[in-house]
């Protein structure tokens, strides 16, 4: 009986154990880059907000308005690997602000895309946004 990998076995594994050591390296979440979303009464600002896969943020979301906003995506936090899930609602899909509230997210986008931002109580009144991970 052979034992261990031939030479085309090994050079096959040797991508896939980059790819998973990398995956498992810890997160530095003291260089976390700081992004800013301010909800106000019917709309966002900035209404688009651009992540590169890979990177460390901490996404600081603040309501000065005078109603609850929502900072809803479920797409979005599909996408991304969450120090804090707990910050999201029961359906895991938005943060909830009350008025005068502050959360911040830490995450890591892992998947590329564009995905929906609103508010799902303002959205008819133009509280719209897209997320988009590079």
């Amino acid at each position: 009986m052979r034992q261990g990998f031939s030479a085309g076995m090994r050079g096959a594994l040797v991508p896939f154990c980059i790819l998973l050591c990398s995956a498992a390296a810890p997160v530095d979440w003291s260089h976390a880059k700081r992004v800013e979303d301010v909800a106000s009464d019917y709309k966002f600002t900035p209404n688009h907000l651009v992540f590169q896969r890979g990177v460390a943020y901490r996404l600081h979301l603040v309501n000065r308005g005078q109603e609850m906003h929502e900072f809803h995506s479920q797409a979005f936090f599909a996408a991304i690997d969450m120090r804090n899930p707990q910050i999201l609602n029961s359906d895991r899909d938005e943060i909830d602000l009350p008025p005068g509230d502050q959360k911040v997210l830490y995450f890591v986008a892992r998947q590329a895309g564009r995905f929906k931002l609103y508010c799902p109580d303002h959205d008819w009144a133009g509280m719209t946004g897209e997320i988009e991970i590079r």
